[in-house]
């Protein structure tokens, strides 16, 4: 029998609060649970959970805001969001796809519900994630990917049971579209009733799940519900994961440690105090760019 990585801790979410007037979001970390330094590279999830918004004439959303030092990576599971940066990059993201935006030295962005989706209504159901950059690419040119769910690797489960769908990284032969500055593994496991698959990441590599829809169980051991996240101890060993509803999804979530200092202020991440005061500077003289976007 193969060795089992163990569990360090579960946790949920604080209570959502809404992001602009378009995102009801549990942010997991670091407002839930400070893991800047324990989940490097990832820096922050916001998670919103399945919400109907009423038809509305006015697009909800967030308005034009900095970032710098680091990615945004959101992923649609219902509903549609639209997004304009300062460097002439936009798209509408809809379910299965995702949209991959590198802050680097800044750029200035907005997101809001698409026009159809506005004006019919409907559940929106996302995850939005804060991917750190290493310092040599901190100051690296903004660049944005869309990418869409027919270009997102799939490795099918044997007997239709279920599918890995790979946005970054490699899983079991399926590499993932997306372009990353460090080694990083993100993906949907989506099972069906009873069906089991066995994922293996580096004992290095920090590695936590969140539980999308459905109930799981983990290592043959404890169940696991919507909304848990499960943050795995550094440890060889695999983690077996099996559906035990009509159908789970869950996200997983697994990359190498930078290793560097964090300093985080507002919308920018970066490795010194005097890095985030250069930014607000810049920011603040209009180094970022035009807000006529």
């Amino acid at each position: 029998m193969s060795k089992l990585r163990s569990i360090e801790t579960v946790f949920r979410g604080p209570n959502p609060h809404f992001v602009g007037d378009g995102f009801r979001v549990s942010q997991y970390f670091p407002a839930g649970k400070n893991l800047l330094e324990r989940f490097s590279p990832f820096i922050l999830l916001d998670y919103n959970k399945p919400h109907y918004f009423e038809p509305s004439e006015l697009r909800r959303g967030v308005g034009a805001h900095p970032h710098r030092g680091f990615e945004t990576v959101t992923i649609a599971y219902d509903g549609k969001v639209e997004h304009h940066d300062n460097n002439g990059n936009h798209g509408v993201i809809g379910p299965g796809d995702v949209q991959w935006m590198t802050a680097g030295s800044g750029v200035l962005h907005k997101e809001y519900h698409e026009e159809e989706f506005s004006k019919n209504g409907g559940v929106l159901h996302m995850v939005q994630l804060w991917v750190n950059l290493p310092s040599k690419y901190k100051m690296t040119n903004p660049k944005y990917q869309p990418i869409s769910k027919e270009n997102i690797a799939t490795y099918k489960l044997d007997n239709d049971a279920g599918e890995i769908r790979v946005i970054a990284g490699e899983v079991k032969g399926a590499r993932g579209p997306a372009d990353t500055f460090s080694k990083i593994n993100i993906y949907n496991v989506d099972l069906k009733n009873n069906a089991r698959v066995s994922l293996n990441e580096p004992s290095n590599f920090n590695t936590g799940m969140l539980v999308i829809s459905g109930e799981v169980k983990i290592n043959d051991d404890s169940v696991y519900k919507e909304n848990d996240f499960i943050l795995f101890d550094n440890v060889e060993g695999d983690i077996i994961l099996e559906s035990i509803s009509e159908k789970s999804l869950v996200i997983v979530l697994s990359g190498e440690p930078l290793n560097e200092p964090i300093v985080a202020h507002g919308p920018f991440v970066m490795n010194t105090r005097q890095e985030i005061i250069e930014a607000y500077e810049d920011y603040n003289s209009g180094k970022f760019g035009t807000f006529n976007f």
